[in-house]
C-alpha cells in the first residue's frame, strides 16, 4: 500500500480501561482516571487526585484562543484520542493516510515506585494498543509498544519478544532512562531490535525522570513554554553519545527514531560530529570505522512538524536530510497541525524535488515502520 502522507508522530490519550488487564492482585493499585480539583479528568498513579487533568495533550479540534493547560473532561476530547477507527477518520480529514502512535499518560509508569505494578501496566497498555487501537486497521496504524528498559534486560527483552509476536512494528523507549543509551547494558536490546527489524523510538524527554528540572517540573506535570522549546533539542546528547559509542557500528540494522525534535539543527550537528571526529583522531578512542554522519538516514531518524528552517535546507539540497526526516502532525497535542496539515504541507514543500518530498512525507516512515507489510 503506497501512502502520500504518513504522520510519524501522533499520540493517543488512554481510555479508562487501558490498565484493566493487569493481574488481579495488582488491580486495586493500578492507575485510574478520576475527576480532578479543577473539574477536569486526569490520571492518578498514586490514589490521590490527578496532578494535572486533560488539557494541552488533547486539544485537537480546538482553536488556539481556546487552548487550556488542563481542565478538560474525558468526554470533551475527540474520540480519535483513544479509538483507532476514529483516529483513522480524523487522519483522513487531515489528508493523512497512516500514523505512528506514541503513548501519553502511560509514560508515568516509568516513574512508578512499584516496579511490578509498572511493568504490568506497560503490558496492559501494550495489549490495549495492539489488540484494540492498532487492530482497527494495522495497515494504517503503527502503535509503539512500551518497553520496560529500566527493569532488567531479561524483563525488557521478554516484553519486546511478546509484543513483536503480537504484531508490534515499533517500540517506545523512554526519553529519560535510568541508564544512558550508550551504556553497554542495552546491547541485548539493540541486538534483538536489529535482528527483528523493529525500530525503537523515544520522544524528547518523554518517559522517566529528566535529569534537569528548571522551568518545567515534569514529574509533577508542570509544563511551560520555554520547556517545550528546550525539548526540541533534547535528542542531541543521547544520539551523539550512541553514535560515538559505536552502537550503530556494532548493530548496523538498529533503527532509532527521535520524535518531535524537528530538523533545522541537523546540518550543524552533522557537521560538528564529522569535524570533531576527524579533527580529534590523534587522541580520540571513538570506535568508528566511518564518519558519524553515515548513521543519519540509515540508523537515525527524526520527526518534524512545521519546521520552515528545515524545509528551506531541504530545498537548498542539504545532504542527508531527505533520508532522515519524517513528517508528523502531532495529533492531538497543542502544537498539532491537524486539521490543517494539507495547507502546512503545501507551504513547507513548495518547490521541493518530488523524490525528496515523497521521502519526507511518507517514504521514510514506510521504510522505517514497514507499512504495507
Amino acid at each position: 500500500m503506497a501512502f502520500e502522507v504518513v504522520s510519524a508522530d501522533n499520540h493517543i490519550n488512554e481510555p479508562p480501561h487501558v490498565f484493566d488487564t493487569v493481574p488481579a492482585h495488582l488491580r486495586d493499585r493500578a492507575p485510574k482516571m478520576m475527576r480532578g480539583a479543577d473539574g477536569g479528568d486526569g490520571w492518578s498513579f498514586d490514589g490521590n487526585l490527578p496532578k494535572r487533568t486533560f488539557g494541552i495533550e488533547a486539544l485537537a479540534g480546538r482553536s488556539p484562543e481556546d487552548f487550556q493547560l488542563s481542565g478538560l473532561k474525558f468526554d470533551e476530547i475527540l474520540k480519535g484520542n483513544y479509538d483507532g477507527a476514529a483516529h483513522i477518520e480524523d487522519m483522513k480529514l487531515d489528508g493523512v493516510d497512516a500514523a505512528v502512535v506514541y503513548p501519553a499518560n502511560s509514560i508515568f509508569t516509568y516513574m512508578t515506585p512499584d516496579r511490578e505494578l509498572a511493568v504490568a501496566c506497560m503490558a496492559s497498555y501494550n495489549d490495549w494498543l495492539l489488540d484494540e487501537f492498532q487492530a482497527a486497521d494495522s495497515r494504517r496504524l503503527v502503535g509503539l509498544a512500551m518497553l520496560p528498559v529500566d527493569d532488567g534486560m531479561e524483563v525488557c527483552l521478554s516484553e519486546f519478544e511478546r509484543v513483536v509476536a503480537k504484531g508490534a512494528r515499533g517500540c517506545f523507549i523512554p526519553g529519560a532512562p535510568a541508564k544512558p543509551y550508550n551504556h553497554h547494558y542495552y546491547e541485548p536490546l539493540w541486538s534483538a531490535a536489529s535482528e527483528a527489524r523493529v525500530p525503537l523510538s523515544f520522544h524528547r524527554t518523554f518517559g522517566g525522570k529528566p535529569a534537569d528540572q528548571d522551568w518545567d517540573e515534569l514529574v509533577e506535570q508542570n509544563v511551560s513554554v520555554p520547556g517545550i522549546v528546550n525539548r526540541f533539542f533534547s535528542s542531541v546528547r543521547p544520539l551523539t553519545y550512541m553514535i560515538f559509542g559505536g552502537v550503530f557500528e556494532r548493530h548496523p540494522g538498529l533503527v532509532l527514531v527521535a520524535g518531535e525534535v524537528n530538523f533545522g539543527w541537523l546540518p550543524f550537528w552533522i557537521q560538528t560530529m564529522d569535524h570533531e571526529f576527524e579533527h580529534q583522531k590523534a587522541w580520540s578512542d571513538a570506535p568508528l570505522a566511518s564518519l558519524p554522519s553515515d548513521c543519519i538516514g540509515r540508523n537515525v531518524f527524526v520527526t518534524t512538524l512545521d519546521d520552515h528552517v528545515g524545509f528551506d535546507l531541504l530545498r537548498a539540497g542539504s545532504p542527508r536530510l531527505a533520508d532522515a526526516v519524517m513528517f508528523s502532525s502531532d495529533y492531538p497535542h497543542s502544537v498539532t497541525l491537524w486539521p490543517n496539515s494539507r495547507n502546512h504541507i503545501a507551504t513547507l514543500t513548495a518547490g521541493l524535488d518530488a523524490d525528496v518530498k515523497h521521502k519526507v512525507l511518507a517514504g521514510n516512515a514506510e521504510r522505517v515502520y514497514r507499512f504495507g507489510e
